[in-house]
C-alpha cells in the first residue's frame, strides 16, 4: 500500500486534529440516540402468531419475560435455497452479543416466511442459537415493511426503507424494536433497514479502523462470504 510516512511528531499533530472530529461526531451520535429513544410508539393490536419447533407462538412469546424485544427480519424466501450473505454477516454477530443485551432487558428473535424445518437447517449448519421463528401465514413481515406482494411489486407499491420501491425481491432485512408494558401491551418502537442495520455489524468497526477500511475494492461487501465458505 501506498501511503504518507511522516516522522511520530507529525503523525501526532494529524491524529489530535482527527481526534477533534471523532469527539464531535461521538457526541452527536449521543444526541442521536437520545432522541431516538424518544420516538412516540405505536400499539400492536393484531394478534401476530409465529411459528417455532415447538409449536405456534405469540409475539409476546418472543419478550421471553422481558420488557423490551429486537427482531431482525431475515432474508429466507419460501422456495429458494439462497441464504443471505449479509443478514448471515449480522446474525454472526448476534449470540455473542446477546448473552450481554438480555440482561439489560432486550430479548431477541430471527423472523423468516420459510417455514420452521428450513429455519433449523440454516441454523444447525451456521452454528447459530438465538431464537428464530417463522412467519409463514402471517401477515408480519407484510406490515412491518420487509417483504412483499407478488401484485405489489408488480404495481410499484412495494415500498422499502420509508421509500424506496423495490421491484424485484419479495423479501428485504430490517430491525424492528418491541416495548411490552406492565398490563402486556405490545407497542412498536422503532425499526430501521438497509444501511441502518450496520450499527448491527460490529466486524465493519474493526475494519474502519485499518487502512484498507472495509476492502470493498470489487463493490460493496464484495469479499464476504458465509462463514463457513471462506
Amino acid at each position: 500500500m501506498d501511503h504518507a510516512v511522516v516522522s511520530r511528531e507529525e503523525w501526532l499533530a494529524a491524529r489530535k486534529a482527527l481526534l477533534a472530529k471523532e469527539r464531535a461526531m461521538t457526541h452527536a451520535l449521543d444526541a442521536l440516540r437520545a432522541e431516538r429513544r424518544q420516538l412516540p410508539w405505536v400499539r400492536i393490536e393484531k394478534p401476530y402468531v409465529f411459528e417455532e419447533p415447538a409449536g405456534e407462538c405469540t409475539l409476546g412469546d418472543l419478550f421471553r419475560g422481558r420488557s423490551q424485544l429486537a427482531i431482525y427480519n431475515f432474508m429466507l424466501t419460501p422456495g429458494s435455497e439462497h441464504v443471505c450473505r449479509g443478514c448471515s454477516f449480522i446474525a454472526d454477530h448476534i449470540d455473542a452479543a446477546r448473552q450481554h443485551f438480555e440482561q439489560a432487558d432486550l430479548s431477541f428473535a430471527a423472523v423468516s416466511r420459510v417455514p420452521p424445518r428450513r429455519i433449523e437447517e440454516v441454523k444447525a449448519r451456521m452454528g447459530w442459537t438465538f431464537p428464530w421463528v417463522s412467519s409463514q401465514g402471517s401477515d408480519f413481515n407484510y406490515d412491518f415493511g420487509v417483504s412483499f406482494t407478488e401484485e405489489d411489486l408488480a404495481a410499484g407499491r412495494a415500498i422499502y426503507n420509508y421509500g424506496t420501491v423495490i421491484q424485484k425481491s419479495r423479501d428485504m432485512f430490517g430491525t424492528s424494536i418491541f416495548v411490552k408494558d406492565g398490563e402486556g401491551a405490545i407497542f412498536h418502537a422503532y425499526s430501521t433497514f438497509h444501511r441502518g442495520n450496520e450499527l448491527l455489524m460490529g466486524a465493519f468497526n474493526w475494519l474502519d479502523l485499518a487502512p484498507k477500511g472495509r476492502n470493498e475494492s470489487a463493490g460493496t461487501m464484495s469479499w464476504l462470504r458465509l462463514h463457513d465458505e471462506y
